[in-house]
Order: C-alpha cells, then sequence, then structure tokens
C-alpha cells in the first residue's frame, strides 16, 4: 500500500543531511540578501522600511501589510536560507568531515565565528533589532543558569531574580563607582577608557555576590526536604528587592543610570558563548553526574557515598554566580538599573523559559529562551493580549510535553556539526 503524500516527509528528506554548516551559509546568504535589496524590495512591497522581527511585528500592527511582509520573509530569509543550504550540502558534509578531524574547539570556533557574523549584519540593520539580540542572549545564560538548579538538580528555586538583582547592582556600583561620572557616586575615579578592559572583573563581582547571596539560602534550605527551597528563595527575592529599595546609597527606588555603553554584540555573545560551554562542561562532569543522581533518588546517591548536600550547595552557588553575571549584562545593556524589574514577572519569564524549552538540557534552554523572547518581541503590539496567548501556549506545552520541548537531551557538539543517517551513523 502506497504511503500518503505528507509534506513534512519531503522536508526531512530533502533537508535531514544538512549540517549546520550548511544553514549557517544559509542564514549568511539571506542577511546578505537584506543588505543589498532589503530596502528597495521592502518599498516594492508598499512598506515603510525593512520590517525589524520577521515581518511579525508588521503583521500585528498593520494587518493589510500582512501579504507584503510574508512576501518579504519568504524571498528575503526562506527562499535564500533553504535554497543555499540545500545546494551547498555535499560540500558543506566534507567541510564538516574534515573539520571534526581536528580537535573539537576549532570546528566549533569556525562555526562561532560564521554565527556571530550572521548575527552582527542581522543587527546591524536595527537599534531595536540590536537590543532585542542582546536581550535574548542574557536570557539564555538565565535560563541555563536555573536549569541547572531547577532541573539537573530536581529542586525548585524563585531566587534566580534576587540573584540577577545582587549581579546587576554590583557590577552597576563597580563601573559607576570607578569609571562613570555619576549622580550617586560622585566624579570617575578612573579614566573612563581603562574601563572596557576591567569591565569583566565586574561581571565576575557580580556574580561572585550572588553566590554569596546564593550561600545565604543554601545553608538553611539544604538542612531540610520538600518544598522549602522554593519558599525561602521566593523570599529571598522579595527581601532582596525591598533592600535595594531602602538604600539610598545605591540609588533606592530610582535605580542607577548612566551605566557605560560596554556590553555591547561582542561581548554579550561571548559571555552566552562563555556560560553555555562552562554549564555544558559541569553538567557532564562528575559532579554533574552526582547532580543526577541526587534527583533521581537523594537516598541511593548518599548511600553510593556522594555527599548529597555538598553537591546541591556547589550546583546552587554555580547557577546564581551565572545569574548575577547575567544581571551584570543586562543593567549595562540597558544601561540603567532598578529594583522593580527584579520581581514576580521577571521570575515568571524565566521559569516559563525553563519549562517550555525543557528541564535537564542545554538544547532546551537554549530553545526556550530564544523562542519566548523573540515571540515577546513578536506580540508586543497585542499589549494585554500578549500575556493570554503566551500563557496558554504554555499550558498547552505543559499538557502534551510536561518536560518541556527537548528535555533530557545531551549537548553533542559533533552530532551539531554533522548530522547523522536514518541508520543513527554520521553522514
Amino acid at each position: 500500500m502506497q504511503r500518503p503524500f505528507r509534506f513534512a516527509d519531503v522536508m526531512r528528506s530533502t533537508f535531514s543531511q544538512v549540517p549546520f554548516l550548511g544553514w549557517l551559509l544559509g542564514g549568511l546568504a539571506a542577511v546578505t540578501v537584506e543588505h543589498l535589496v532589503g530596502f528597495q524590495l521592502a518599498g516594492l512591497l508598499g512598506m515603510p522600511r525593512v520590517p525589524v522581527l520577521f515581518g511579525c511585528v508588521v503583521m500585528l500592527k498593520k494587518p493589510l501589510l500582512i501579504p507584503a511582509a510574508a512576501t518579504f520573509v519568504l524571498l528575503v530569509y526562506v527562499v535564500p536560507a533553504c535554497v543555499v543550504a540545500r545546494v551547498s550540502a555535499p560540500i558543506t558534509n566534507r567541510i564538516a568531515s574534515r573539520l571534526l578531524r581536528f580537535p573539537v574547539v576549532l570546528p566549533v570556533l569556525f562555526h562561532l565565528a560564521l554565527l556571530y557574523g550572521i548575527l552582527e549584519m542581522w543587527s546591524d540593520l536595527s537599534a531595536y533589532r540590536d537590543l532585542t539580540l542582546r536581550l535574548t542572549l542574557i536570557s539564555v545564560m538565565l535560563t541555563l543558569s536555573l536549569n541547572v538548579i531547577n532541573g539537573y538538580m530536581g529542586e525548585f528555586s524563585c531566587s534566580h531574580p534576587g540573584f540577577m538583582a545582587l549581579g546587576a547592582y554590583a557590577a552597576s556600583v563597580f563601573t559607576l563607582g570607578l569609571f562613570a561620572n555619576d549622580r550617586v557616586f560622585g566624579p570617575a575615579v578612573l579614566p573612563p577608557a581603562l574601563g572596557s578592559f576591567v569591565f569583566p572583573f565586574g561581571l565576575f563581582l557580580g556574580g561572585g555576590v550572588a553566590a554569596l547571596g546564593a550561600l545565604a539560602i543554601a545553608v538553611p534550605s539544604f538542612r531540610t526536604r520538600g518544598d522549602y527551597l522554593a519558599i525561602i528563595s521566593l523570599a529571598f527575592m522579595f527581601i532582596v528587592k525591598s533592600a535595594i529599595e531602602n538604600l539610598e546609597v545605591v540609588g533606592g527606588p530610582r535605580g542607577l543610570s548612566s551605566h557605560p555603553n560596554w556590553a555591547t554584540l561582542p561581548a554579550v555573545f561571548f559571555w552566552t558563548v562563555a556560560c553555555v560551554w562552562v554549564i555544558h562542561n559541569f553538567v557532564s562532569s562528575t559532579l554533574g553526574k552526582a547532580l543526577n543522581a541526587v534527583r533521581d533518588d537523594e537516598m541511593a546517591a548518599e548511600a553510593m557515598t556522594v555527599n548529597t548536600r555538598k553537591t546541591k550547595v556547589v550546583a546552587f552557588l554555580f547557577g546564581a554566580f551565572w545569574a548575577g553575571v547575567a544581571g551584570g549584562l543586562f543593567a549595562h545593556v540597558l544601561r540603567y538599573v532598578n529594583p522593580g524589574t527584579f520581581g514576580l514577572q521577571k521570575l515568571a519569564e524565566v521559569l516559563a523559559m525553563v519549562y517550555f524549552g525543557g528541564l535537564n538540557s542545554v538544547y532546551g534552554s537554549i530553545v526556550g529562551a530564544v523562542s519566548l523572547s523573540l515571540l515577546g518581541e513578536a506580540l508586543r503590539p497585542l499589549e494585554i493580549f500578549k500575556w493570554i496567548i503566551i500563557p496558554l501556549l504554555l499550558i498547552l506545552v505543559m499538557i502534551y510535553r510536561p518536560t518541556g520541548l527537548i528535555a533530557f537531551r545531551d549537548f553533542d557538539v559533533k552530532r551539531i556539526i554533522r548530522p547523522r543517517d536514518g541508520k543513527g551513523e554520521q553522514v
């Protein structure tokens, strides 16, 4: 009996053997086409300017422009990317095969350089794109760091906005107090030209302060079992927020401004890549395996000589450190930090990204952060209805995929670089 025609099967057979390098070349072709003919094509289609977010914002703001925006996305993004990826597949597969003969760090750096080039070209056409992209990368860091606690460790923490606030304010005090003329801290102590070189130390300081804050939660909560961590961590978030609001030395409820523009796209991209790499190595290490054992059965892990309390404390501080680094970047991307930012809404956003993307998975954290960040920006014209659509989407995911879209999947760099055929062998 002949199988019925399925479009999904055709697409899978057509593109299943395209390596990641092929898709990167396709993306590079798409952003190049947009740079060369994007403005002219938008004018011919009756749009005032190039769509900033794949046409979604234009479609929602002006429904009459839906055909024009869809045509623009099809001609500029979909067709060039798919055609170049498919046509170049034989060549890119051979290149990927040869790259994998070298130490894995070299092909990874090669692919990351191409990815950064695509992101730089795409964001170069609009300041809104640049801001959205940097905030999305920071969301990836936050989601990954929370997944270490809520996914790999199996606990439920609500303290990430508090860690983010500690990191944001610690990094802000470091940069504003030393390198900026600020209304709160006065004139700069050191030459501002040196600041961009010292900025990484400010981010490390933010991460360290967040880790110290995490220690204040870990010591009492990990002596108990059950839901006490969720309660204590939620209280910690409110305590941090209230404390900052009542400290005039850091601006109080008005916050801090005048941040130097040091969290540029290259800087945020570098820190995001570093976060993905470090967290992947952490969860793949012996300590990460011990963390999974504690999550699955703490008593059995103790019987196997795993120091469960030490393992949980280290993982908790590790996740808090990266949340603090993300907070420092967040403050310098917006160039303003306010305690009201780190409340229940921020907690709901980060938790949604973790559970939407998938627990216990680096893939899932990246997918959840990117998809919900871009979806939130795309639905911004709907205003209040945006907060109806996104929760409904999350409810559907929780019903049909309770552990998230991509859960419990190892991060295999070689498999990303080169796909596998139907027999499980690399093509």
